[in-house]
């Protein structure tokens, strides 16, 4: 398995704090892994140092096959690097079409005149169709985003985010606030899109981490507690005293 991120002896404070403590952390090419632990352990913070929101104080993060350093790289040079992430909260444009955001987010040339005099092909169509069917808004295309269900926003999203063509997708607890079949849907969603790239999951909702089946890293004071299956770590005493005995 080639790692695709490597995150190595990083430390961040904050006016004294210790966000993030010594952390390691690694992810393949086409992995999903959940990221989960009590309030305060650093999960926001993890992602913020990989997306270049926050400067780690000590420490390397190394990316893709040739090791890349994305220590002191903006923002945008980071996603250009293929990480998309996705806040708790959706932003889609909610005037424009389900169609309309899928297009906007097509991974095309940014400069001002190509966006302003950009004409869909007729492969930009067929890409935002093959979107729309990833997340399940099929039926949706033509209908305004601000008409769709919490839910429905969360998945046109991802498929905004997929646009781009990411190859490590952070996705910040997709779950909150969605029906059980909204929550059966976005698994669905996370295990398909991580079948081509790295998919990281924060998220609190232990049933929801259950369903993505897949290997869990525990955060707890900015490090790694436990790693290894659910049921592995929910057995380790360590996580039992920080975690589930809360």
């Amino acid at each position: 398995m080639n790692t695709l991120l490597e995150v190595s002896g990083v430390t961040v404070s904050f006016d004294g704090f210790r966000a993030i403590n010594n952390l390691s952390f690694q992810i393949a090419d086409a992995e999903l892994r959940a990221v989960i632990g009590p309030n305060g352990a650093g999960k926001t913070t993890f992602m913020d140092i990989v997306t270049g929101k926050t400067r780690p104080d000590t420490g390397h993060i190394l990316w893709g096959e040739k090791s890349q350093s994305l220590k002191g790289l903006s923002e945008a040079r980071i996603a250009q690097a293929g990480i998309g992430r996705k806040f708790q909260k959706p932003t889609v444009f909610e005037e424009q079409t389900v169609q309309e955001n899928l297009m906007m987010a097509l991974r095309k040339n940014r400069a001002p005149l190509a966006v302003l005099f950009f004409k869909p092909s007729t492969s930009d169509f067929a890409r935002v169709e093959d979107l729309a069917a990833q997340i399940g808004l099929s039926d949706a295309l033509l209908q305004v985003s601000g008409a769709l269900s919490h839910g429905q926003k969360q998945w046109l999203e991802i498929g905004m985010l997929l646009a781009q063509e990411p190859r490590l997708l952070l996705v910040d607890e997709p779950a909150a606030g969605m029906t059980l079949a909204e929550r059966e849907k976005t698994t669905a969603i996370l295990v398909e899109a991580a079948k081509t790239r790295a998919v990281v999951v924060v998220e609190h909702d232990m049933e929801f981490v259950r369903r993505l089946n897949c290997k869990v890293t525990v955060l707890h004071e900015g490090a790694v507690l436990a790693e290894g299956s659910l049921d592995h770590v929910t057995q380790n005493q360590d996580v039992i005293d920080v975690y589930l005995g809360r």
